[in-house]
């Protein structure tokens, strides 16, 4: 099975930047961010509440918990949220309405929940849309551990942040290429 494309940060500013053009720009805009800052799956993104962001004042959170029924593998995790997908989800925030906690954080055109399907579908839009033919739902999840491995976090923490029972897995999501190669016998 062919792996989904890792993006490097040109083409991630490319994606976001024609996000920017899109009907629903800050909407788009934030999923791409969840899904490249925090590492989550098109389901665990369409099961999101605007709860589980954001709390009653409407301020994000730093962390949150996914429960089981969010996740692919029924496991309750911890997503951190960084400082540059807080500016993001702080942005998309502005015009929310923060009395019912329980909506959806990503409304789809019908104002429900996106299935995990049509998630994944307004991902592979948007990426083709950006010239980017290997690319799919999970590249945002593997440019998230591949990112975070490259600047030595080991793979057991990027196991327990990805939500993989075995570093077995974690570890086909790492992407090498000859730029890191080089890079690493530098270090000799």
């Amino acid at each position: 099975m062919r792996h989904a494309q890792t993006l490097n940060e040109a083409q991630f500013r490319k994606v976001l930047h024609y996000c920017r053009t899109r009907r629903h720009a800050n909407r788009d805009t934030a999923i791409f961010m969840v899904s490249f800052f925090a590492g989550l799956r098109a389901k665990e993104i369409a099961a999101l509440k605007l709860g589980d962001v954001f709390d009653a004042d409407g301020r994000v959170r730093e962390q949150f918990t996914l429960e089981s029924d969010q996740t692919k593998g029924g496991q309750r995790r911890s997503v951190f949220i960084n400082k540059r997908l807080a500016k993001a989800l702080d942005d998309y925030g502005l015009d929310k309405n923060f009395s019912n906690l329980e909506r959806p954080l990503f409304e789809s055109q019908k104002g429900g929940h996106f299935s995990p399907n049509t998630m994944c579908q307004l991902f592979l839009d948007i990426l083709k849309n950006c010239g980017f033919k290997d690319a799919s739902s999970h590249s945002g999840r593997r440019t998230y551990i591949t990112r975070l491995a490259n600047k030595g976090v080991g793979v057991r923490l990027l196991a327990a942040l990805a939500g993989h029972s075995h570093i077995s897995t974690t570890q086909r999501y790492i992407d090498v290429n000859a730029d890191q190669m080089k890079e690493a016998v530098e270090l000799l």
